[in-house]
């Protein structure tokens, strides 16, 4: 651990601890890491399914070795604190996650998420719930901060089951994960009942959550976080696919919209930086 690592995690623990709601967007590559940073956000985390695309594949088809050298690309990119979406943590077994946090903290990580879900199925509670636990114990066997988000899959993998998510969240933070997470829930109400039942940070991902939401509502709810998941790399695809679209009908208005070299350029390093 170096005193870069260590000063990022008290931040990101410091954001966590509140008092106000923060945003945590989530960058795919290199450049818009360096765009979301120049902007002024105060943390990132990885998208599995944004930088998956951006490999030309699904989301879970990225193995844990590939993944670990993204985020470590992306934590060289920024001088923000920068947490993983590491999935179900690449293994069938507690042991298996516990080894995953490890490795993530050696990229320069201070956080992670851990989801209960499996090749697209909601894996057993007890096995899930232990899982947590090892990933847990590892990220509190660093001698820093490390913040584990642990994810309920339920409202996302057809069980929107909100009383099952919640027995599992708190289960989730009894084995000791330090932000909570469902994503998927339906409606505002949904997400104060989450916050209401559980003592932990609480994390709304927008793009996945039903209705249009504000800041200030899901702050008033109870959320600590927000994150974007991967609808800021989607976003970014259907502007490109629309784009497409209209060159192949033969008409070019899209172009009127597109950033400037200048906008863009501002946040990208200079070759005297590199």
């Amino acid at each position: 651990m170096s005193q870069e690592q260590l000063d990022k995690a008290k931040t990101f623990a410091s954001l966590h601890a509140g008092p106000e709601t923060f945003v945590i967007p989530n960058p795919w590559d290199i450049g818009t890491t360096q765009i979301l940073t120049g902007m002024g956000f105060k943390a990132l985390a990885t998208t599995s399914a944004g930088y998956a695309f951006s490999r030309g594949c699904t989301d879970g088809i990225i193995g844990r070795d590939e993944m670990l050298a993204h985020a470590a690309e992306i934590v060289a990119a920024t001088h923000l604190p920068i947490s993983a979406d590491l999935e179900d943590c690449y293994g069938n077994i507690p042991e298996e996650a516990a080894e995953t946090i490890r490795l993530a903290a050696g990229t320069g990580l201070v956080g992670a998420s851990i989801e209960d879900c499996t090749d697209g199925a909601i894996i057993d509670f007890n096995l899930a719930v232990e899982k947590v636990e090892a990933a847990a114990a590892a990220a509190q066997a660093q001698d820093f901060p490390f913040a584990l988000t642990a994810r309920s899959e339920n409202f996302i993998r057809g069980n929107p089951d909100l009383d099952d998510t919640i027995r599992r969240l708190q289960a989730f933070e009894a084995a000791g994960a330090d932000v909570l997470y469902a994503p998927g829930l339906p409606s505002l109400e949904a997400i104060r009942t989450i916050c209401q039942s559980v003592g932990r940070p609480v994390n709304v991902v927008m793009g996945l959550t039903g209705g249009t939401m504000s800041t200030a509502q899901l702050a008033d709810a109870g959320v600590r976080r927000i994150s974007l998941g991967g609808v800021l790399a989607r976003a970014a695809l259907g502007a490109f696919i629309a784009a497409a679209e209209e060159i192949q009908a033969g008409s070019y208005t899209f172009v009127d919209n597109a950033a400037s070299f200048g906008k863009i350029s501002q946040h990208m390093k200079r070759p005297e930086q590199t």
